[in-house]
């Protein structure tokens, strides 16, 4: 039986930042680069238009010089509070009360706090004591996709269950202008922070996607193509030249695994422009197809481990006919892909 995914509801940061803005704050901090031109180009041309932070951008946590401490406690408190806003609203269109969710599947990579995100949202959300927990820790943008495998194994398990799945991240907490390198020059514009939640269970509660089938791979001898690092001044993000080229890598394991079904749509990770474009078509779909992801980040930037279920809730507003097959795709860190194959229930 599929594991039905009722649509998600996303919460972004409160604080909207532009492009021009992020250009202007690397121009002011990074006057005498010897590749700001080139450093300016590329993040005019990433294809974020505005992304959301918990903060301004000027804040300590953000552009500032906050220590690791100080970086971690607002992450993670800025973190819960979406995650709050995201799993209630998506309690209320499911047309559930706290007490009817069984189990919690939760991601979050950005902060860091012992308990997580899962025993935090038991008491904020008044779920019961006894609700079952998964909590997923630093899988960053893959999390999303891997908290509705684990929902949907759980549902298989435990017939009737019903599972919250709750992804947030605070990426604004690796801005930091002590990372001169091209790629996280690139980052400062490319992320954005949200919270995301949707409930799984054996049967629909309204329309969206029915998990049928997961796959999950690490690409071999790629461990140091993405990777995260803590240091005093707080939490960073990494890459190599070979991240550019990962994901293509990674597409021909992909499609072995979705074979030769037509694929109808895809929800694919908002990494950056190069990837959306070239899983689209590695699936056989074309750019309109894609628009769902492309639009995500314009608007809202890569939200890391939230971005599928954006995505996903964004298809909702333009859905799929009923019964159409459906591949949903993340990439992120290891470098590891999880993907879905489902159909859109109507």
């Amino acid at each position: 039986m599929p594991a039905h995914v009722s649509r998600p509801q996303t919460v972004v940061g409160d604080h909207k930042v532009t492009t021009a803005e992020i250009a202007d704050d690397i121009r002011a901090h990074h006057a005498g680069h010897p590749r700001l031109r080139a450093i300016l180009r590329v993040v005019e041309n990433c294809g974020v238009r505005t992304r959301n932070f918990t903060r301004p951008l000027n804040a300590p946590t953000v552009s500032g010089a906050a220590d690791i401490g100080e970086r971690a406690r607002a992450a993670f408190a800025d973190a819960l509070d979406m995650s709050e806003r995201a799993a209630a609203a998506a309690l209320r269109t499911a047309g559930l009360a706290a007490r009817d969710i069984d189990a919690i599947v939760t991601t979050h990579s950005t902060g860091w706090s012992v308990p997580n995100l899962d025993v935090h949202l038991i008491a904020r959300l008044g779920l019961r004591p006894t609700v079952r927990r998964v909590a997923l820790t630093t899988l960053a943008c893959p999390g999303g996709t891997h908290c509705l495998m684990r929902a949907a194994d759980m549902v298989a398990a435990r017939p009737g269950s019903k599972v919250l799945v709750v992804a947030a991240e605070v990426i604004s907490s690796v801005y930091h202008h002590s990372d001169t390198g091209i790629e996280s020059m690139i980052y400062k514009a490319l992320f954005g922070d949200s919270a995301a939640a949707a409930v799984v269970s054996d049967t629909p509660l309204g329309p969206g996607i029915a998990i049928e089938d997961s796959f999950e791979y690490v690409l071999p001898d790629s461990v140091d193509r993405q990777r995260g690092r803590i240091s005093p001044d707080g939490f960073h993000f990494d890459s190599t030249k070979k991240a550019l080229t990962a994901a293509d890598d990674a597409l021909p394991a992909l499609t072995e695994w979705v074979g030769t079904e037509q694929v109808d749509f895809a929800a694919i990770h908002p990494g950056s422009l190069r990837i959306i474009a070239d899983t689209a078509a590695a699936l056989g779909l074309d750019d309109h197809a894609a628009r769902h992801s492309t639009d995500t980040l314009c608007d809202e930037g890569n939200l890391g481990g939230v971005s599928i279920l954006r995505v996903i809730e964004r298809t909702h507003a333009a859905p799929p006919a009923d019964r159409a097959r459906g591949v949903v795709v993340a990439f992120g860190p290891g470098f590891s892909t999880a993907a879905l194959r489902c159909h859109w229930h109507a």
